[in-house]
């Protein structure tokens, strides 16, 4: 790898390990073995670096769960999963990478945190957060985007902001935050209850 791979592979290491906030230029370069000079030649600012770094962790979790998923659909493909199992089976993966992936999921919640006072992470993130949405659609619904783009928007809005509240509850008490059985069911009541009112 050249300084530019060394530089981001550092940067993911402290994102995980110290955080966004904490992380310094010189954090950067020890993880890297580089030098400062290299963090303005690459990437133009730490900052910068720093936003493509945690890019970066999201997509590789991400990807992560869509293996897993792909691997899951592999042992069993003579018929698709219906959405309601497929839904639960998407959670039980996310939930059960709660311990693998709690740096990641805490890094995010640090992330979204500081949107609101950095306008160059606000942009960094804008067109990858459109992108995720459709992605968890087709991982957690089974909406293919390139048959039904608007049903995969709009599902895949609904799935990302459960997605942040259930980190959310997984971070502050993991003993009462939701399993996948219950998201599931929580989503039958839902349903369930939405048809029952209108007759």
């Amino acid at each position: 790898m050249g300084h530019r791979e060394d530089l981001l592979e550092g940067a993911k290491r402290c994102l995980l390990e110290k955080g966004y906030a904490r992380t310094t230029a010189r954090d950067i370069v020890a993880a890297s073995g580089t030098n400062l000079a290299s963090i303005g030649y690459h990437y133009g600012s730490k900052e910068a670096l720093l936003n493509l770094a945690f890019l970066k962790v999201t997509e590789e979790w991400g990807e992560l769960l869509n293996k897993e998923s792909g691997e899951a659909r592999a042992e069993a493909p003579e018929a698709p999963a219906a959405p309601l199992d497929q839904f639960r089976d998407t959670w039980e993966r996310v939930i059960g990478s709660y311990e693998q992936t709690r740096a990641v999921w805490q890094l995010q919640m640090e992330v979204i945190s500081r949107i609101e006072s950095d306008s160059e992470l606000q942009k960094a993130l804008a067109g990858p957060q459109r992108d995720g949405r459709v992605g968890l659609a087709e991982n957690m619904l089974g909406i293919d985007p390139r048959a039904d783009p608007e049903k995969a928007r709009v599902a895949g809005l609904f799935c990302q902001a459960l997605l942040a509240g259930v980190m959310v509850q997984w971070l502050m008490d993991s003993e009462s935050a939701p399993s996948a059985q219950d998201l599931t069911d929580g989503l039958k009541a839902v349903l369930e209850g939405r048809a029952g009112s209108v007759g």
